[in-house]
Order: C-alpha cells, then structure tokens, then sequence
C-alpha cells in the first residue's frame, strides 16, 4: 500500500465515479504500493469541465466515441466508456508527495498538473505529468487543458488585423477564447450566449458587445454591426463553442462570403438540423473542426505539444483565469454539485474540487 512519504501512513484515495445517468459517488480506496518508476500526487484542486462532464452524468456519450481517446491515463483504464461505473476529469493539480525507486527524489514538494479523474490522491509516472512552473498558482494551473484548448482555437481560426469576430457561447473556453481574442487589434469582437452573468464576464475580458442568442432584438443588433443585412458583409470570424448544435445555423446567419467558422465544440450524441442552402452554398464559407488533441497540418512544420504548453503557460501566467472560478467545493459534495450543473448551470460559471488534507 502506498504511503506518504512524509508521514509514512498509508493512503486512501478518495475518488470520484459517476455510477449511472445522474448519479455519482465519491469512493475511498487504498492506493497499491509505489512500484518502480510511479509517484504519489496529493491532489490540490481539480476543476469540472461542465461541457463534458455532463454529456457523462446525463449519459450523453455517443456509443462509438470513445472518450479523451488521446489521454492516456483514461486509454490506460481500459473502461468501457458506454457503461457506468466509470472514472473521468481531465484537470488535476497536485504536490508530488512519494516516488517510488528510479524517480528523482527531488520532484517531491513539485507542483504537477495531470489529466486524471477528480481524486484526492493518484499515482502517476513522471512522463504523465506536467510540472507547473514557478509562479502559477494551483487554481490558474487547473485551466491549462482549457487555456489550451482556446489558444488551439486561435491557432486554427487565425485571426487578422482589423477583423469582425464572433464568439457563440460564453462558457469557460469560449471566455478564456474571448480574452485571447481581445488582445488582438480586431475592428468589433462580439459574445453571444444566454446567460446573463457569463456575458457580463466577457464584457469584462474585453470583448465590445455582448449579445443574447434567444432575443430577436439582440440578433438583429448583431447582424447590423456585421452589416449582414446590408450588402452580406457579415463576420470574417465565428467561433461556435456553446455546445449546441444549432448554433451553427446562428453562425451561418452571422457570415458572409469566404467567412470561417471554427467548431471548437463537442456535440456528444446532440444534433440538429443545419441549413446549408441558399447564401451558405453561394458562400464559400469555411467550416472548420477544431480539436486540441492535435494540430493544424499547416502548423505542424513548426509547433508541437511542448511549444504550445509552453504558450499556454504564458497566457495563464498572464490572464489568471482563477478570476474565473465561482464555486469551490471539496469531492463530498460532489453528487449535490453536479446536480446543481445539471438543473441550474446559470448559477455556476466554473466550478472545482478543492481537497483538503491534514
């Protein structure tokens, strides 16, 4: 059984399962001992990625998607993803507390991220975790898969100088994209979702305006700054990150010809019906996938996952994003929290787990 170095006890994790369509449990269970070349993390925060975490809890997943196919760590449980009980999280933050022989003692006291499951403790081997660098707190740490994410989005969407830009939905990637977005010299960059306070945030973070996807009057004020009323002018630029699949047809009504659309979400098993006749064909438009697991063909010639990582840092080290955070909870409350997501995501911009350890 594994122990803490520090003091020697053994550990019981505690770990966080969804056991079936809105149920989750949180588990204690012994760790095994540290075999060679692992080491012990003792978990800080973790944070909920509410876009796919609850695709998850309302059972959401598609049956032939298998889920963070490229993390390893979730590949290496060998679960079938289709069927509850199962493991998931993506954004742990911990201290090194134990290595096992042939791991250099020195990375004891290291503050790490790794894309585990929401824990309190886990054991991982040097090459699957991350070390934070000096002056990132835990709680700007925990949005590196996020803050990754929105810098791939830049990188796939390409913004130019003096462009009209258009971010369709205000959760936490499309905030963290929107903040990106907003040290670019764009001509208008707008936000669009439902919830009022995320739109206030992203007035905040620098976008100009702000817009409600459900008021007539709102779209039809987006669609004159755009001047697509007027001679189809329309955004250079639309984003769609609200994880709705509808949005797509907001993001054609907002596009002219030549303009690019980046999916940056993930549908699940949602769909809907798109319209893609009329102006869309006439258009020309370009509609692009984007996706963090990999990068753009065009960019692979000179960026790779570390010099990316490395930007996603600076933007973190820069940015804060723990201004971000709403709610923080320890992993007992786990099932009243992931409830309160599922029937009232208005009140809850980012949540995480903070542990606490004695």
């Amino acid at each position: 059984m594994t122990t803490d170095a520090g003091q020697n006890k053994p550990v019981y994790a505690q770990q966080l399962w969804f056991t079936g369509i809105e149920q989750v449990e949180v588990r204690g269970q012994p760790l095994a001992a540290l075999a060679e070349g692992e080491l012990l993390v003792q978990v800080e925060c973790s944070a909920i990625s509410a876009g796919t975490e609850m695709l998850v809890y309302r059972g959401q997943i598609p049956n032939e998607m298998p889920l963070e196919a490229t993390i390893a760590v979730l590949r290496s449980q060998q679960q079938d993803q289709q069927q509850y009980p199962l493991q998931y999280g993506y954004a742990s933050v911990g201290i090194v507390k134990a290595v096992g022989e042939g791991v250099d003692a020195a990375l004891i006291g290291q503050r790490v991220f790794a894309f585990q499951p929401h824990a309190s403790h886990f054991i991982a081997t040097p090459a699957s975790v991350i070390p934070v660098p000096a002056g990132i707190a835990a709680e700007d740490a925990v949005f590196l898969p996020n803050m990754e994410t929105a810098v791939n989005l830049i990188q796939d969407g390409s913004p130019a100088l003096g462009e009209r830009v258009v971010v369709l939905g205000q959760g936490i990637v499309g905030l963290l994209l929107a903040n990106l977005l907003a040290q670019f010299p764009l001509t208008q960059l707008h936000g669009v979702d439902a919830i009022a306070v995320r739109r206030e945030r992203a007035l905040q973070l620098g976008v100009s305006e702000v817009f409600d996807p459900f008021s007539t009057t709102d779209i039809n004020a987006l669609k004159q700054q755009l001047s697509v009323a007027e001679n189809n002018t329309g955004a250079d630029l639309i984003y769609e990150v609200s994880g709705a699949p509808d949005a797509l047809n907001l993001a054609i009504e907002l596009s002219g010809f030549a303009s690019r659309i980046v999916i940056g979400s993930w549908y699940g098993n949602k769909t809907a019906a798109i319209a893609l006749g009329g102006n869309a064909h006439r258009n020309r438009l370009k509609i692009t996938t984007s996706q963090v697991s990999s990068l753009a063909p065009e960019l692979s010639g000179r960026w790779d996952k570390a010099r990316r990582f490395e930007l996603t840092w600076q933007m973190l080290r820069k940015l804060q994003p723990s201004q971000l955070i709403t709610h923080r909870v320890p992993l007992s409350e786990a099932p009243a929290l992931y409830q309160r997501l599922h029937q009232s995501p208005a009140e809850i911009l980012q949540a995480i787990f903070c542990n606490s350890h004695s």
